[in-house]
């Protein structure tokens, strides 16, 4: 049973898992747009959300909080500097899911994640 079990496996395990969506995230951040499976993008909308919510405060805590979830210092220094003062007046809903069609070789539904 699955009861009150959030987020979606992605069959792996934890660790490669965490991996991919951290990755993930920090493609996002850095490109501001990336071409994916939609699951992947569903995955990581809301890691992607959290980070540049905790970003909008801008304190050393926020930094390392950051830190603690993104690759790669440059990254965390966009979110800080660039991607959260843009948001400042939003609430919420920084990342659109957009349906790009199927993959060639095995028919994956592709999306296209980018920042609002």
């Amino acid at each position: 049973m699955r009861h009150r079990n959030s987020g979606k496996i992605l069959d792996r395990e934890k660790g490669p898992r965490a991996a991919l969506l951290r990755g993930l995230a920090t493609n996002i951040i850095l490109y501001e747009k990336v071409r994916t499976t939609k699951a992947k993008a569903k995955a990581v909308r809301p890691l992607v959300e959290k980070m540049i919510s905790v970003g909008k405060e801008g304190s050393v805590n926020a930094r390392r909080a950051v830190a603690a979830v993104i690759y790669g210092e440059n990254a965390v220094k966009k979110v800080i500097e660039d991607i959260a003062p843009r948001y400042k007046t939003r609430q919420g809903g920084y990342v659109r899911i957009t349906n790009i069609g199927q993959r060639q070789g095995d028919a994956a539904e592709m999306v296209q994640i980018e920042l609002v």
